[in-house]
């Protein structure tokens, strides 16, 4: 299997970028102009999310081209709803008076080539389906599949963030294409999911970036890009009171006064957690997610050495005491010895909850020693699944308290569809009363 990675062009943390004046002297023959695309070997997918405002499309193409290592995107992908793409085609590629009415993304391409930008097999962009790809999903009652016009409830929101997991996906399981993902666009919760899919699957060489643009371009319909032609463009109407002056000053803004800055937004790749899952179909990003969440909880049991003591309430995680309620301990004891003799995981709260009672009505049992954490008054009632998920709580806030390595152990407590202690048996120690 190939296992190479694309190269990546540098990855500045901030650059700002506005409209360029060639350099008082020509660049050498052995150095590169700053004009000159640098791009890796096969393609560079610029994927970004939209939403009603798609110039942060032409200004994110426009700082790429303008870092000190120009990045010259060989396509791009879109993903976006039905009234955002209605939103992009019409502000993007309809004539527009103001650059004679060429389209916006036409008069971009215009002038990054007019700097010297080589465009051949760069920049594939159009309105067919393969550039700007709907979200959608599909009606339960029919099975229909249907564009989402909008993310309106938590079904979209999961329809959406199984979508945008494709689409990254299919960029990143080929190993010569380089991706740089955009989130300045759409809702934010598009671009909270775009960022959880880098970080499920994206490669250590992909880019997370976000553009900014200065005021009042930053809102300006009619700006799409550094020095654009067709001088000023409109300063978007603001409501002013009497005790705040409006911000504009009469004149309308040149668009060769514009900065725009582009910012890569750190991830950390996990998909080294997980090759198995990265072989298969996609799936659903829910699963993806859990599929992550138990690789890390495994990892953290594996690094834990906890001691339950059954005498007194106490634990120590790797070397750190954490002083418990007698529920608490109750809980830590009955979870701690059936990991360590290697018995399954309850599927749920309710599932453990008759378990545990008897555990506790064992526990009582005990001689009588009224200094004894057993014969507590908060033993007495029965426990139930509302009591369980309250302890857990306690458990997890005392952990957090108790900080050094005591909060390795928070993961490996029961949560929801699991009531167990995700720590291997051998790692556990139980001393004998």
């Amino acid at each position: 299997m190939n296992t190479r990675r694309p190269t990546s062009a540098v990855r500045p943390t901030g650059r700002s970028c506005s409209q360029q004046t060639a350099p008082d002297h020509p660049p050498s023959e052995d150095v590169a102009s700053p004009a000159t695309p640098l791009t890796p070997p096969g393609e560079t997918v610029l994927l970004a999310v939209t939403g009603m405002s798609p110039a942060v499309l032409t200004e994110t193409v426009w700082a790429l081209a303008h870092e000190p290592e120009p990045v010259i995107p060989s396509r791009i992908i879109v993903l976006t709803t039905a009234s955002g793409r209605d939103a992009l085609v019409a502000r993007l590629f309809a004539p527009h008076p103001a650059f004679a009415d060429r389209s916006a993304w036409d008069t971009l391409r215009d002038a990054l080539a007019r700097e010297g930008h080589d465009l051949r097999g760069r920049l594939r962009f159009g309105t067919t389906p393969d550039d700007i790809r709907v979200i959608t999903a599909v009606d339960p009652a029919t099975g229909r599949s249907r564009e989402l016009d909008d993310l309106r409830s938590p079904a979209d929101n999961d329809a959406a963030a199984n979508f945008l997991l494709e689409q990254v996906r299919t960029v990143v399981e080929n190993p010569d294409t380089g991706l740089v993902a955009s989130l300045a666009g759409g809702r934010k919760t598009m671009g909270a999911l775009l960022y959880a899919c880098l970080t499920l699957v994206g490669r250590e060489t992909d880019r997370l970036t976000h553009v900014l643009v200065n005021e009042p371009f930053e809102t300006s319909r009619d700006f799409f890009f550094p020095g654009q032609p067709g001088g000023p463009v409109r300063e978007p109407h603001r409501p002013t009171s009497d005790t705040a002056p409006s911000p504009s000053s009469g004149a309308s803004p040149d668009p060769a006064t514009a900065r725009v800055e582009l910012a890569d937004v750190p991830f950390v790749p996990l998909r080294n957690l997980f090759v198995r899952e990265l072989g298969r179909k996609a799936g659903s990003f829910a699963y993806l997610v859990a599929s992550c969440r138990e690789q890390v909880r495994r990892a953290a049991g594996e690094q834990i050495r906890l001691t339950v003591e059954p005498g007194r309430c106490e634990i120590e995680v790797n070397g750190t005491r954490v002083r418990l309620a007698p529920l608490e301990q109750l809980l830590m004891l009955f979870l701690s010895r059936r990991a360590k003799h290697g018995e399954p995981a309850f599927g749920s709260y309710k599932e453990a909850a008759e378990a545990l009672d008897g555990f506790r009505e064992e526990q009582a049992r005990a001689p009588k020693d009224f200094s004894d954490w057993r014969h507590a008054d908060s033993l007495r009632q029965s426990v139930d699944e509302q009591t369980i998920r309250k302890v857990t709580s306690s458990l997890r806030d005392k952990l957090r308290r108790a900080g050094g390595n005591a909060l390795l152990l928070a993961p490996c407590l029961p949560e929801k569809g699991r009531c167990s202690l995700e720590v291997p048996g051998p790692l556990i120690h139980l001393p004998t009363t």
